[in-house]
């Protein structure tokens, strides 16, 4: 088992939603924290946010970059060394789905 933490986690925008935070132990650390505030019923002008961080607490072999495509669209790759950067984010990544389907109050089949 490992721990979950529930904070607050003011957005840029102003808005202050629910966040949940777990360490992923291997022979790397990593942290992950997510939120959202749901569905809010349409796009970002309706108050819909969604939030989440991973972030290196001990030796992983990671690096983040954004990027701006030929369209003008903002994005982000990450880059992983390792077998157990594999399987921490894997483990990262399902904790973010669980808390982003949990806090979305959406039944999904």
């Amino acid at each position: 088992m490992y721990e979950v933490i529930e904070k607050r986690k003011l957005l840029p925008d102003g808005t202050e939603i629910s966040t949940y935070t777990r360490e992923v132990i291997s022979a790397n650390i990593l942290e992950v924290e997510a939120g959202t505030t749901g569905y809010m019923g349409g796009d970002s002008g309706h108050g819909g946010r969604t939030y989440f961080r991973i972030s290196d607490c001990g030796s992983t072999d990671m690096e983040v970059r954004t990027f701006v495509d030929r369209h003008g669209c903002n994005g982000f790759e990450v880059f992983l060394g390792g077998d157990c950067e594999l399987e921490t984010t894997i483990r990262a990544l399902k904790f973010i789905t669980k808390v982003l389907e949990d806090e979305s109050k959406e039944v999904y089949d």
